[in-house]
């Protein structure tokens, strides 16, 4: 799923270089949703990495991206918690509604 908006990313999606969220737009290919990062770590990654990357939300090009196991889902499955954050957003974009 995606780390901003909770959308389901399929267990066997192939997330690129290039890859975004299809509803928020947000790239995927970023340190949050890297098996390898961990805040505390040498520029917080498990990995031995060259060069830090500055911007954890922000595409990046590193060769040792994986996805974290825990923002897979199997393919139609919604992730746990999606619902709630879902109608909560409903719930405050009726508020604007006239």
């Amino acid at each position: 799923m995606c780390y901003f908006c909770g959308t389901a990313v399929p267990r066997d999606m192939q997330i690129g270089f290039s890859a975004i969220c299809p509803d928020c737009g947000k790239d995927l290919h970023v340190c949050l949703m890297c098996r390898f990062y961990a805040p505390g770590a040498h520029w917080d990654c498990r990995e031995t990495i060259d060069a830090l990357v500055q911007d954890k939300e922000k595409r990046n090009f590193c060769e040792w991206f994986a996805v974290n196991e825990k923002y897979f889902t199997k393919a139609g499955q919604v992730p746990a918690g999606i619902g709630k954050a879902e109608s909560a957003k409903k719930k405050f974009d009726s508020l604007f509604k006239s």
